[in-house]
């Protein structure tokens, strides 16, 4: 029987080594450790496994579980290993010695290494590194190079013999690089924007290292992730800016660049869709990838690769691409903030979708070597509830899930492809666990559909098309680019710039349809009689009013600008007039004052502004009165003015109009079969006491 697929995990407690499909139990030769335990790792290899305690590092045989060599460092936090397991890397926490000095917290050891008795095991090398990320060093496939970042150089090795470097890349201002995989021995290097520069990544060939054999500049890259193709032939460039200067996205701008390891081509990926790139992933085929971009719902597009389209799957809330090792199939989901569904495609056959998996909020998702399972995993510290695994067919069923009280991390045992068993990773189904049927008994389907928050006043309704996603069969999203965004009601976008919203002609009052023949309702006549008497009524009115001729209404009145105008009763008019003088005389004497103070003369100019300027200080009373019509006071008196009683009338009037048209919607809305609110009901009840109060209040009008 071929050897089982094989899966580690740490706890708060433990960790353990579980061999999962076809058996599902524990390796049985390995021993649990106990205690503070701070992290576990497999080979790449996957010969080898390894994790630390208090005690120290312990490398154990995964194929038996056997413990094949420890070393005493009871501070290490993170190991490493090399391609081929040969070397293994560990990182302890930063310390100064006696003379406060940085102890060189970074060693290399040989995994496997005969030491005489009584002797202890020595590093290769050690070195000074304080930051936990990007401390291991990079490894060529072949393990006989390996290369560190330092300031300004990357420094390379030989594999064996780290006491001093053998060869040196010397560029100004790197911040990163990565060692290409696969027989070619490449190096790409990473220069982000310095002195106006643009930003640079450059392909060098070890250990050629007077000219790059490939290149490509750009300008908004402050950092760069660097992912090379499983055959080193090809590079993909994902810069991004710590600020988006548009405005259009709060983590900054992406932009991704495709460069061949030889020189022959390069190119930026122009995507179609606006928005932040989510992720991007090569397939181990090494001649496509897939890239998830655009702003939600997200579109995933592969690529072949000469950076051109060759299919695009249905839009989606989807962040993450996985292609599964054997690049058969391609996994598209949705976690961290999104609903954590999970679509597997089979690239093989036309794309076509095979299942969509309900994975609930998994911090991990991991390919099984054989791509036949599908492993997700909740850990800590990011949800401390809900901790497991759970292991997940190709074909959509789960096989097997176990609980956690604190999971910190899971991992599946890596295996060649040699090692692994043939046939259609679809068939046949294998059978469940009995965790795994267990686990189906006990989710609870909800009682609700659970769907975006709806206002009362929006229940019952079908949904607008600009209210609704993209995949959903709304509108695209798009951001302003100058066009006034505000509606005729000051809100909002105008209504012809919303997609999907129409213009419909509104519903008739009730009461007030006309019926066959072009002829009202008697409501409507009635109504319509009461409007034409109150007309005829406010004519009798206006024209017996004080201060008109013939009917005619009062010229509009206008305030004054600053000098007593024509809205004033006489004595006041001669009096603002006189005024208006006097402070056109004062104007002049302070402006002489001041311009005698700093010697120089304006008070010609002072005058001259004065005089062209209508209602200024020194304009003359009979200019004034040529430019202000006559007519009532503009700040309430004079002839004509409304009282506060009528004032205080005329607000209630506006009130109970607008409760009338409040209710008349509602009214329409019932009558169009939508389900209305209790409180709603009740207000269109008291539609005949407002009507009531308001035509009294018409009356004393």
């Amino acid at each position: 029987m071929a050897s089982p697929l094989q899966f580690a995990y740490r706890t708060q407690t433990a960790i353990g080594v579980f061999d999962a499909a076809p058996v599902y139990e524990a390796l049985p030769g390995f021993v649990k450790p106990q205690g503070n335990l701070r992290c576990c790792v497999y080979s790449p290899c996957g010969r080898y496994f390894a994790y630390a305690t208090n005690d120290g590092i312990s490398v154990v045989d995964a194929s038996v579980g056997h413990v094949l060599t420890s070393l005493p460092l009871p501070m290490v936090y993170e190991i490493s290993f090399s391609p081929g397991g040969t070397y293994m890397s560990t990182w302890e926490r930063p310390a100064k010695d006696d003379n406060g000095d940085a102890t060189k917290n970074v060693k290399v050891w040989r995994t496997i290494e005969d030491v005489p008795e009584g002797q202890e095991k020595q590093p290769l090398g050690k070195f000074v590194y304080k930051n936990m990320s990007g401390w291991n060093l990079q490894y060529t496939a072949d393990e006989k190079f390996c290369a560190r970042l330092v300031t300004n150089e990357v420094q390379f090795y030989n594999s064996n013999d780290l006491s001093a470097p053998w060869n040196r890349l010397r560029v100004e201002g790197v911040t990163d690089f990565a060692i290409a995989p696969g027989k070619s021995q490449n190096v790409a290097v990473f220069v982000p924007e310095r002195k106006g520069q643009p930003a640079a990544v450059k392909v060098y060939n070890v250990p050629q290292f007077n000219n790059p054999i490939s290149q490509k500049t750009f300008f908004k890259g402050d950092k760069v992730q660097l992912k090379w193709n499983a055959l080193g032939t090809n590079l993909i460039v994902l810069a991004q800016t710590e600020v988006d200067k548009s405005n259009k996205s709060y983590y900054g701008e992406t932009n991704m660049y495709l460069l061949s390891a030889n020189g022959s081509f390069d190119a930026r990926i122009t995507l179609d869709k606006d928005g932040p790139i989510h992720d991007v992933s090569w397939s181990p085929n090494s001649k496509e990838f897939g890239v998830i971009y655009g702003y939600m719902p997200a579109k995933t597009t592969i690529f072949n690769h000469r950076a051109v389209a060759t299919h695009s799957f249905p839009l989606g809330p989807r962040n993450t691409i996985i292609f599964s090792p054997t690049g058969r199939f391609a996994l598209v989901a949705g976690f961290g903030n999104l609903a954590g569904q999970i679509d597997v495609y089979d690239l093989e056959k036309d794309y076509r979708k095979v299942t969509t998996i309900e994975s609930g909020n998994p911090s991990v998702c991991q390919w099984s070597p054989d791509s036949r399972y599908i492993m997700t995993a909740t850990t800590s510290p990011r949800l401390r509830v809900d901790n497991g695994v759970k292991l997940w067919h190709v074909g959509g069923g789960i096989m097997y899930n176990e609980d956690f009280n604190e999971l910190y991390n899971v991992m599946w045992r890596p295996a060649a492809a040699d090692a692994l068993p043939a046939g259609d990773p679809l068939h046949p189904v294998p059978t469940p666990h009995p965790s795994a049927l267990k686990y189906l008994g006990t989710v609870k389907t909800p009682s609700k559909p659970v769907g975006a928050y709806r206002p009362p006043g929006a229940r019952g309704s079908s949904t607008p098309l600009h209210f609704k996603r993209e995949d959903e069969g709304g509108a695209a999203h798009t951001v302003s680019n100058g066009v006034p965004q505000i509606g005729p009601n000051g809100f909002g976008r105008p209504r012809n710039q919303i997609p999907g919203a129409e213009f419909t002609k509104p519903a008739g009052i009730p009461g007030a349809i006309a019926v066959d023949g072009g002829e009202l309702s008697k409501t409507a006549t009635k109504n319509k009689k009461k409007r034409n008497k109150k007309a005829k009524e406010g004519e009798g009115n206006a024209a017996d009013a004080p201060g008109t001729e013939g009917g005619l209404a009062p010229p509009p009145r206008e305030y004054g600008n600053g000098s007593g105008g024509e809205g004033r009763s006489p004595e006041r008019r001669n009096q603002g007039q006189g005024q208006g003088q006097g402070q056109g005389h004062n104007s002049q004497h302070r402006s002489q004052s001041r311009n005698n103070f700093n010697g120089r003369n304006r008070s010609n100019t002072h005058r001259a502004r004065s005089q062209s300027r209508p209602g200024h200080f020194g304009q003359s009373a009979p200019q004034q009165q040529q430019q202000q019509p006559q007519g009532g006071s503009p700040l309430g008196g004079g002839d004509g003015a409304m009282t506060p009683a009528q004032s205080a009338n005329a607000k209630k009037i506006r009130s109970l109009q607008k409760k009338i048209r409040a209710i008349e919607d509602l009214e329409m809305r019932h009558a169009g079969g939508e389900k209305l609110e209790d409180t709603q009901v009740k207000k269109i009840a008291t539609k005949p006491s407002v009507m009531k109060e308001l035509e009294a209040l018409e009356r004393e009008q």
